[in-house]
Formats: C-alpha cells, sequence, structure tokens
C-alpha cells in the first residue's frame, strides 16, 4: 500500500449529514467472488446519489487513483491490495418499470440476474440469457456481459453515468462502442449509474420463466457453482472456445496452491479453499503458456486484474 507503516492509522470520514463513512484499510476479499485479495487504502459504497455526489467530492480534493467495483464477480485483486480509492455501487439499488413502452430503468447495483427474473414474471422477453450472470447491472453494461449468443448490447438503449468530476452524460449503445465483451467504459473512470433496457412484451408469463430457467440449469450443469471463481477466465477466441482448448491439453484438475482448473468447466478456474490471488494469476498464466505453445492462441483474460503480481 501507499502508506508507510511509520504513519498513524487512518480513521473513518463522515460525510454527508448522514450516517455515511469513507473507511481506510478494507478488505477487499470478502467483496469479490474468488474471496481473495488485499485490502482498499480507501473503500467507499454510497447508497444514495448523494452519497455519491458527496465520495466524488472527497475524491477531488484527494490525491488519489480511482478503482471502480460492482458485485466483483470479474475481478482478480492482487494480495498486496489496492492503493488509493475503491468506489462500490453494489448498494445503488432502484428499479423502475415502465409498462407501456416494456422498459426498465435499473440502478447500477442491481444483480443482473434478479432483473432478468422480473422482466420474464412480466412476459417480456431479451434478458433470459442474463439468468446465470453473477454481476450487476452497472458490470454488466461495461463488460457487455452476456450468454447463449446474446448479450447486454441487444437490449439496453442507455446507461446514465457520471465523471469523477461530478458530470453526468447519458451514452448510447453506439457511443459505449461495443464489442464482445468490451465497451468504452473500460479502463474509464466514469462511472455507471443506471441503465435502461428494451424489452420485447407480448409473451406469456410461462413461455418467459421457461426459457429463463432452462437457459439457469444449462448454465447450472455445464459450469462449477460450488466453489469460488470469476466465471469465464478467458474470453473466447475463434473458431475453437477456450474451454476446449483448455480441455484438449489435458490440463482439467491442474492445481497450483489451491488454484485449480475445473474439472467440470476449464474456462474457469477455482479457489479450492485457501488459494492466494497469486495461486490464482500463476495458474491463469500457466494456462495461457499452455495454450499458446500447443495451439499459437493467447487467450486474452475476461477477468480483470487489478493490483501488483510477481512477475514470471
Amino acid at each position: 500500500m501507499s502508506l508507510s507503516l511509520s504513519c498513524p492509522p487512518l480513521s473513518p470520514i463522515q460525510l454527508c449529514a448522514s450516517d455515511y463513512h469513507i473507511y481506510p484499510n478494507v478488505s477487499l476479499a470478502s467483496h469479490t467472488s474468488y474471496r481473495v485479495g488485499g485490502k482498499a487504502e480507501w473503500y467507499a459504497a454510497p447508497r444514495t446519489w448523494e452519497d455519491l455526489q458527496a465520495t466524488f467530492d472527497w475524491f477531488q480534493q484527494q490525491d488519489l487513483p480511482l478503482m471502480l467495483l460492482g458485485a466483483g464477480s470479474n475481478l482478480l485483486i492482487s494480495d498486496r491490495g489496492i492503493d488509493g480509492l475503491v468506489l462500490s455501487t453494489r448498494h445503488l439499488r432502484h428499479r423502475q418499470v415502465d409498462m407501456d413502452s416494456a422498459r426498465i430503468t435499473v440502478a447500477a447495483g442491481e444483480p443482473i440476474a434478479k432483473v432478468a427474473w422480473q422482466v420474464a414474471k412480466l412476459g417480456w422477453r431479451g434478458l433470459e440469457w442474463a439468468v446465470g450472470i453473477p454481476g450487476t447491472v452497472g458490470g454488466a453494461v461495461v463488460m457487455n456481459a452476456g450468454a447463449h449468443n446474446q448479450s447486454a448490447a441487444d437490449c439496453l438503449v442507455s446507461a446514465l453515468v457520471v465523471s469523477p468530476n461530478g458530470t453526468v452524460a447519458t451514452l448510447t449503445p453506439e457511443q459505449l462502442n461495443y464489442s464482445y465483451r468490451t465497451s468504452a467504459l473500460q479502463g474509464d473512470q466514469r462511472l455507471v449509474i443506471e441503465a435502461t433496457f428494451q424489452l420485447q412484451p407480448g409473451f406469456t408469463r410461462e413461455e418467459v420463466m421457461a426459457t429463463t430457467q432452462n437457459n439457469l440449469q444449462q448454465r447450472k450443469s455445464s459450469q462449477p457453482y460450488d466453489k469460488p471463481s470469476c466465471g469465464s477466465v478467458f474470453r473466447n477466441p475463434t473458431p475453437h472456445a477456450a474451454g476446449w482448448l483448455i480441455e484438449e491439453l489435458g490440463l482439467k484438475g491442474y492445481r497450483l496452491g489451491d488454484a485449480e482448473v475445473s474439472q467440470r468447466h476449464a474456462n474457469f478456474i477455482l479457489n479450492c479453499g485457501q488459494a492466494t490471488a497469486e495461486d490464482i494469476f500463476r495458474l491463469i498464466h500457466h494456462v495461457q503458456e499452455q495454450v499458446e505453445s500447443r495451439w499459437s492462441v493467447l487467450l486474452e483474460p475476461e477477468v480483470k486484474i487489478l493490483g501488483e503480481f510477481s512477475v514470471l
């Protein structure tokens, strides 16, 4: 971390008139699906627009880097932690349904899977693919999350974003420059506040819920959900999927420390108990090296890797 051991301990900072604080030295392991990672120098989790504005006002007075965090389901954070401010959107929650236009506007912290179930119960198609996605709406917008040959870009109308200086903007899918698992917001400090999705009405609740349930069962039967992971580790190249390339090398079950290539799906790396972020990082690189050596394909991580790791 950037603070030396000779510095006095940091204290929480209260912002706004409410009981809202920015906290120092917060472990991030419990805030990621991998259950690994060191501490954030500062951690903020606003619940309201006023909290968020106060956070950015405070941030503008500091000389700190900024990291944005949703559900932490697509992250590998270094055991050494993260310098600066980690700003989590997981507590930004609200939903507004427009029955006439079949649109839903959802805050960034809402779990995308819950939104998928909500619109399915209305008999609206368009988000059935999202039922097994473990992230938030904000993360889905930033990553152009997808499954079953569909993605966020297919039904997103717009995303409301705010910059650290407080500037608010509404972005269309074209402005987000979507492509496979990427958007213009990746590597950007603009924060998604909410997103509006256009759904397809005119179906029965039973039809859409059956498709949604079937998608969930497919994911549960083919992917490991019993141990901590980040979901798919690598983006799929063409013509073969990353999991196929890894499986053909016999790497299922390969372990470094408590990090393991899943026996069920080779594009998943699991925390089998006491894995460190370093274990997982080293296993990612081992898989990349083996695949590149055999297939001349360099697998590109889908998981976001943050902080400092040992040089291999």
